[in-house]
């Protein structure tokens, strides 16, 4: 009998990944990667965006070479086949020009590649277990993590409202957000905590 992957669940089940919940823990893989201009790139781009790994994946060097903060890029999301515009800020925009002077790209280049061409989603993933595993964070952690990560920290960093990540993810519900966001037992926790 065939050994099934623990990275693949068994039909109809799943296995649910981690954001990355430490700011310091953020911070760090920001420097184990500061010399590898497209892991950091793929990097800060994810939780800076909230884009799928495969929609990242698309990205050409066409279509960011010219962008700034606040300028907005469009991708046609994999998944659902809609077109998802996002405003990039500066650290997104600095990662990228960082990785475009890194070497030469041509405009339909696509910004995450290696030697075998475009970068997969499953090699992705590894390269996250990887960082995470580098600077010793324990977890369930993947590529989904970026996005989760980015929706976390706007939710319980920044104090984003929920129906606003609600329609940013293009969920049904809020309690299908804050379960997403591995944030909905640690509000229920915290309202306990609250003496009167």
């Amino acid at each position: 009998m065939k050994k099934r992957s623990k990275n693949h669940p068994k039909k109809g089940s799943s296995i649910k990944v981690e954001p990355i919940r430490d700011l310091k823990a953020i911070r760090t893989i920001k420097k184990l990667l500061a010399g590898h201009p497209r892991n950091y790139c793929l990097f800060v781009l994810g939780i800076n965006t909230a884009f799928r790994a495969g929609d990242l994946l698309s990205i050409t060097a066409g279509q960011v070479r010219h962008l700034g903060a606040g300028d907005h890029l469009e991708v046609r999301e994999q998944k659902t086949g809609k077109i998802r515009r996002v405003t990039l800020n500066r650290a997104a925009v600095e990662a990228i020009q960082q990785l475009l002077e890194s070497r030469e790209f041509g405009d339909d280049d696509f910004l995450f590649s290696g030697q075998r061409g475009r970068l997969s989603v499953s090699y992705v993933t590894r390269l996250v277990k990887g960082w995470c595993r580098e600077i010793n964070l324990k977890g369930r952690y993947a590529s989904h993590s970026l996005r989760k990560t980015f929706g976390y920290h706007q939710r319980v960093t920044y104090g984003v409202a929920l129906p606003v990540l609600v329609e940013l993810y293009g969920h049904a519900t809020q309690r299908q957000t804050l379960d997403y966001l591995c944030v909905q037992d640690e509000e229920i926790r915290d309202v306990y905590m609250n003496e009167l």
